[in-house]
């Protein structure tokens, strides 16, 4: 947190979201200890809206054991393709992947999980992942789609509160990024072709998304960013916990605030803060200029 009289950071909203956030991704998917939810077991929703709600897709036939054209591995996972892709990148095993999936439990068909009900694909590092579901998805190219049966042992372990036995996946990966560790190569400074304002910030644009209204300085935002100093040491990052981070333009440095009224939602931007934008070198921040890659996910008021 941030002392009195001085306004919070987006590092320490980063801080206080690794004490605070949890999310249905990360108890399901994740290898962490976290106890996952049941899509089954959450409350029934009136009647007026049951029928407008987002359902799971059903079961496939085969969820009780792949059939015989399935490719089985030694590891015991099994995968048939459903769609083939159109790129040619495999992910790998530190990547950040960006997909969609279903999961049921083979036992009875019941599903468990499933991005349709969130309205929106899950994003994370392959590391963090199921080990069977990270092993499908390294056999993946984007664009493509598998039906994945996951072993017990590859998958929640017997963990109690959660799915028990084989689990199935149906799996689309929308997209492949290099590791948010792994620093940029041009993390010491902004290149020749960056732009630069006149306060001294500098950025890159490093995907455009589809323009229309930027935010104000006073609008909240969704974003995913990952933060580096000059020396390619990471020190944050939203893309690493697995969950986006919101927050009012008005609550963070000065860099920030300047930069992020730049975009408009779907572009992703790498910017190099000057110390004077960022922390102003105070005690317990991050010294010197700071390296951003930032994603904006949305805008409100």
């Amino acid at each position: 947190m941030a002392p009195a009289g001085v306004r919070p950071s987006c590092y320490d909203i980063g801080i206080m979201r690794r004490l605070t956030s949890s999310s249905l991704v990360l108890s399901l998917l994740l290898a962490g200890t976290v106890a996952a939810t049941s899509v089954a077991a959450q409350p029934p929703q009136p009647a007026a809206s049951r029928s407008t709600a987002p359902q799971a897709p059903p079961a496939p036939p085969d969820v009780a054991a792949p059939p015989d054209d399935a490719q089985k591995l030694d590891s015991g996972l099994a995968t048939k393709v459903l769609q083939a892709g159109s790129g040619t990148q495999k992910p790998g095993p530190t990547d950040m992947v960006t997909f969609n999936y279903t999961a049921w439990r083979a036992e009875d068909g019941r599903a468990f999980d499933s991005t349709v009900l969130r309205g929106k694909p899950s994003k994370l590092m392959m590391d963090r992942l199921m080990s069977g579901l990270a092993q499908g998805l390294q056999m993946m190219v984007v664009g493509e789609k598998r039906r994945l049966w996951v072993p017990e042992a590859l998958a929640f372990k017997g963990q109690a509160g959660r799915p028990q036995g084989m689990v199935v996946f149906d799996v689309e990966l929308v997209d492949v990024e290099p590791s948010p560790t792994t620093p940029p190569p041009d993390v010491i400074a902004p290149p020749a072709d960056a732009t630069r304002t006149s306060s001294g910030l500098a950025y890159r644009v490093l995907r455009s998304g589809q323009g229309g209204r930027k935010p104000g300085s006073s609008d909240r935002v969704t974003v995913h960013y990952s933060g580096w100093t000059t020396d390619g040491k990471m020190f944050d990052s939203s893309v690493v916990r697995g969950e986006p981070a919101t927050f009012g333009l008005d609550q963070v440095i000065k860099g920030w605030t300047e930069g992020v009224q730049l975009m408009s939602v779907g572009d992703k931007w790498r910017f190099w803060i000057p110390s004077r934008l960022a922390y102003n070198n105070q005690a317990g921040m991050p010294r010197g200029m700071l390296v951003f890659d930032i994603e904006l996910l949305g805008i409100e008021k």
